[in-house]
């Protein structure tokens, strides 16, 4: 443990020009009197380690010195190409990896590249999960992700509804989706791959036998095609609309919204029209869901049909009605 915190320390230091000894322990998640006894075991092993005092201080390379332990250890190189995701890789339990994938990446490059990379870094950033949630980790993410990285079948239970199946899967990828986790699978060696929530596993073993990857397999063509079909098998039900042009415009942005523009031009809606677009049929998950995203639309949007519906938000417009008529302009009852 220690001799790879003092080899990450020379690459940290070989990375930039100087780092103070709270910059050092942050990044080696180490007190700073355990930095100063490194730096000063790295000086006796011929390491020309230079500790700076005061409080413009830090620790440096002398002389431009460079190390060759830049190699990437087999399990940083695969890790290295996710590095831009480290939330992802953290979950997944290769977050060290990368880290020391990009470490040992930036000690190998010439300064005027080196600078270029951090400066990358501090520019653009990749935040996946949606607002207003607090992602989670799913307990079984691990195991399933070093079966991924391995080629490796795994026995797994898996909650169905109200009971759990069990399946012996060929785990061929993880994705994130909206701070989701799937896992993208073969069942019992034959058949298509298949999609499963990663947070319903309850039990995952690996029998410690490989499989043989498809070599055709695309990962993310197979994940683009299933999300597309699975968000049309969705949209079990449809409603009728009449629609103003703000309306129109809006409704991609509160529905599905392929299925939202498949239904603007089959109704001939065009984005310069001026007119009220009438005969809208589109495809929603339920009448329930429909409701609640059409209220975002208020009165840019007439239901037709079915009759439930244009009841349902026929009533909640007379409610509002009557909230907003009761009250001035202060709040206060009239």
């Amino acid at each position: 443990m220690r001799a790879a915190r003092l080899i990450r320390m020379v690459l940290l230091l070989q990375s930039r020009p100087r780092m103070t000894a709270a910059e050092l322990a942050g990044e080696l998640g180490v007190s700073e009197r355990t930095v100063a006894r490194d730096a000063e075991a790295l000086s006796e092993a011929g390491i020309p380690v230079y500790a700076e005092r005061g409080r413009a201080g830090g620790y440096a390379l002398v002389g431009g010195y460079r190390t060759g332990l830049t190699g990437l250890a087999p399990e940083e190189a695969p890790a290295l190409f996710l590095s831009g995701v480290p939330g992802a890789l953290r979950e997944m339990g290769r977050g060290e990896a990368a880290s020391a994938a990009r470490l040992k990446v930036s000690a190998a490059l010439a300064p005027p590249v080196r600078e270029a990379s951090r400066a990358v870094g501090g520019r653009f950033h990749l935040d996946a999960p949606a607002w207003y949630t607090r992602p989670e980790a799913p307990e079984l993410l691990a195991p399933l992700a070093e079966a991924v990285w391995d080629d490796r079948r795994v026995a797994a239970t898996y909650r169905r509804g109200d009971r759990e199946v069990s399946r012996e899967l060929e785990p061929y990828g993880l994705v994130l989706k909206a701070g989701v986790w799937y896992l993208c699978a073969r069942a019992d060696g034959a058949g298509q791959a298949r999609v499963y929530r990663v947070d319903r596993f309850t039990g995952v073993r690996e029998p410690g036998t490989r499989f043989a990857r498809d070599t055709g397999f695309d990962l993310a063509e197979f994940w683009r095609a299933r999300a597309e079909e699975f968000a049309r098998s969705l949209l079990r039900e449809e409603i009728s609309l009449r629609l103003s042009p703000a309306g129109a415009g809006k409704l991609p942005r509160v529905t599905d919204p392929r299925a939202a523009r498949e239904a603007l031009e089959a109704a001939g809606w065009r984005e310069d029209t001026t007119e009220w677009v009438e005969d809208v049929v589109l495809p929603v998950e339920s009448l329930e869901v429909a409701f609640d995203q059409l209220l975002g639309l208020g009165p840019e949007a007439e239901v037709v049909a079915p009759p439930w519906l244009r009841e349902r938000l026929a009533e909640a417009a007379r409610r509002m009605a009557g909230l907003y008529g009761l009250r001035g302009a202060s709040g206060a009852q009239r």
